[in-house]
């Protein structure tokens, strides 16, 4: 076997090397064709980006809780509008107004002179005349003052019936009271209120009413006798002054 120079060997040698070199070339060219559309598909992160975005969202948040805010407002704000409209009932109003008619049933009852303005001046002239009648019998005359008596008496007794009535009421009212008190501390909204003080306001005004009645039997009772006493005496003096006559008992013939 010939041998080959040494300035062969080296060619050779440096031959292969570009060689070597152009396929590592080719195939690292290769390798970087087929990594970098992979590369390509991975997402870079950017902060400021995700700090603005998320920013966004929790403003757009605020407004919904703000708008969720204002609903719950305005649906109490219907709530309380429906409680200020809202009413109570008052089933003691026909309580108040039969009591109220009980007292005017009693002084209805008036014997003798009653409380009608009309037929009043008859009424008194008849029981009082204001002069004394020497036309009358004794007895007529002791007639007309037991009538008189009587009307007095009568009146008087229909002053106490109005005010045991009156004293009836005004137990009754205790509970009427505590029941209005009650709803009005309950009251839920101005309307109720309302109510609920209009409902007291009817009590005082029913017991005021019941003492205009009271009053008016009582001074009429005390009226009447104050009558009864003057009418007597009229008849007393009027008796003495038949009963004397002129003055003269004897005239000489």
């Amino acid at each position: 076997m010939p041998r080959i120079p040494s300035h062969g060997r080296t060619r050779k040698f440096l031959i292969a090397s570009v060689l070597g070199l152009g396929t590592a070339g080719s195939l690292g060219m290769a390798l970087i064709q087929s990594v970098t559309p992979a590369n390509a598909q991975i997402a870079v992160f950017d902060p400021t980006n995700y700090n603005q975005n998320l920013l966004t969202a929790a403003r757009a948040l605020q407004q919904i809780n703000n708008q969720i805010q204002s609903l719950q407002n305005q649906a109490q704000m219907l709530t309380n509008q429906a409680k200020n409209l809202s009413r109570i009932d008052f089933p003691e109003l026909q309580q108040l107004t039969a009591t109220l008619q009980q007292i005017d049933r009693l002084m209805g009852q008036a014997q003798g002179i009653d409380f009608h303005v009309a037929g009043l001046d008859q009424q008194f002239r008849s029981l009082y005349p204001q002069q004394y009648n020497s036309a009358l019998t004794a007895g007529q005359q002791a007639q007309n003052a037991k009538v008189r008596f009587d009307a007095a008496m009568a009146a008087f007794r229909q002053t106490m019936s109005v005010q045991s009535q009156v004293a009836e009421n005004v137990a009754a009212d205790q509970s009427t009271l505590a029941a209005l008190a009650a709803r009005s501390q309950g009251a839920e909204g101005a309307l109720q209120a309302q109510q609920a003080t209009n409902q007291l306001l009817a009590l005082v005004a029913k017991q005021q009413f019941q003492i205009q009645t009271l009053m008016a039997a009582q001074y009429r009772a005390e009226t009447i006798d104050a009558a009864r006493r003057a009418q007597s005496e009229l008849d007393a003096r009027g008796r003495t002054q038949k009963f004397l006559g002129t003055g003269t008992a004897y005239t000489p013939q």
